[in-house]
C-alpha cells in the first residue's frame, strides 16, 4: 500500500456482517475497506448503519470522533474504544468497530479472522524438491525432498515439511494457537533435545483457508530459531523479530 496516501478508502464488494452477543451489529453491503497504517485494512461502514440500539457513548471521543461502547446481554464492560464514529477528514461520516473486541466477522458467509485482509497481498504454496534439513541444538529434526513453500507478500520464503519426515518423537505439544487471516488457525509444537526443551518453534495448521489448503497438516520451522540447510548449504538465519 506505499503507493497510496493515508488513510486510503476503497469501497468493498463484499457483503459484512458483524456478531457478537447473538445479534448482528452490522449486516452491510456498503463496507469501506481502509488502510490507517500499510500493513492492512479495517472495515468501516457509514454512519446510516450505526447499530444505535446497542450503543453507549463514552467519555474518551471529542468533536472529531464519537466513541461508543456496547451495551450488549449481562457482560458489564469499563467504558472503552469499540466503535469510533468519525466527522471529519476523509473518514467523515464512517464508523469502524474494534475487530476483536466483538464476537465473529463475515464477508460474505465466510467468517474471517484476525483483520480483513489486504487484496494488495496474496500467498501462493508452491511444491518443491528442495533438499531440506533442519537441526535444533545439533539434533536433526526434520529431513526432506517434498517441502512445500509458502510465498506471502512481503514476508519470508516459509518451508512446510511432511510430519512423516520430521522427529516426531521430538514434538511436544504446545498449548499455544494463534490466528492468520491469510493462513486460518495454528497450533505449537516444542521441541525436545538432550539439551533442554525449546519452546514454540514449530507451527502447522489444521485448519486452513482454502489459498494454502496444500499444507494442511504440514509443519513449519521458526527458521530465526533453528538451524536450516538447503541443497546441503547452511542458511543464515533471518533476523529476528519481535
Amino acid at each position: 500500500m506505499g503507493f497510496f496516501s493515508l488513510p486510503h478508502v476503497e469501497n468493498s464488494l463484499r457483503r459484512i456482517r458483524v456478531f457478537h452477543e447473538g445479534v448482528y451489529l452490522v449486516d452491510s453491503k456498503n463496507a469501506k475497506l481502509v488502510w490507517l497504517h500499510a500493513d492492512y485494512p479495517y472495515y468501516w461502514f457509514p454512519e446510516s448503519e450505526l447499530p444505535k440500539d446497542y450503543l453507549k457513548p463514552t467519555q474518551l471521543g471529542n468533536k472529531d470522533v464519537t466513541i461508543y461502547d456496547l451495551v450488549l446481554g449481562s457482560q458489564s464492560r469499563e467504558p472503552q474504544e469499540v466503535i469510533r464514529h468519525h466527522h471529519t477528514g476523509k473518514l467523515t461520516g464512517l464508523f469502524t468497530i474494534e475487530f476483536d473486541k466483538v464476537d465473529m466477522w463475515f464477508e460474505e458467509d465466510e467468517e474471517i479472522l484476525v483483520h480483513p485482509k489486504d487484496p494488495y497481498k496474496r500467498a501462493d504454496v508452491l511444491q518443491s524438491k528442495r533438499h531440506v534439513r533442519i537441526e535444533v541444538n545439533g539434533v536433526e529434526i526434520a529431513n526432506t525432498t517434498s517441502p512445500k513453500l509458502l510465498f506471502e507478500t512481503s514476508l519470508p520464503v516459509r518451508t512446510y515439511i511432511p510430519k512423516t519426515d520430521c522427529r516426531l518423537d521430538l514434538l511436544k505439544p504446545s498449548t499455544l494457537k494463534t490466528s492468520c487471516p491469510y493462513k486460518g488457525e495454528a497450533s505449537y509444537y516444542h521441541v525436545q533435545t538432550p539439551s533442554g526443551l525449546v519452546e514454540d518453534i514449530v507451527w502447522w495448521h489444521p485448519i486452513t483457508t482454502l489459498d494454502i489448503l496444500p499444507i494442511k497438516g504440514y509443519v513449519a520451522f521458526y527458521d530465526e530459531k533453528v538451524d536450516v540447510w538447503v541443497d546441503g548449504v547452511k542458511q543464515e538465519r533471518p533476523e529476528l523479530k519481535e
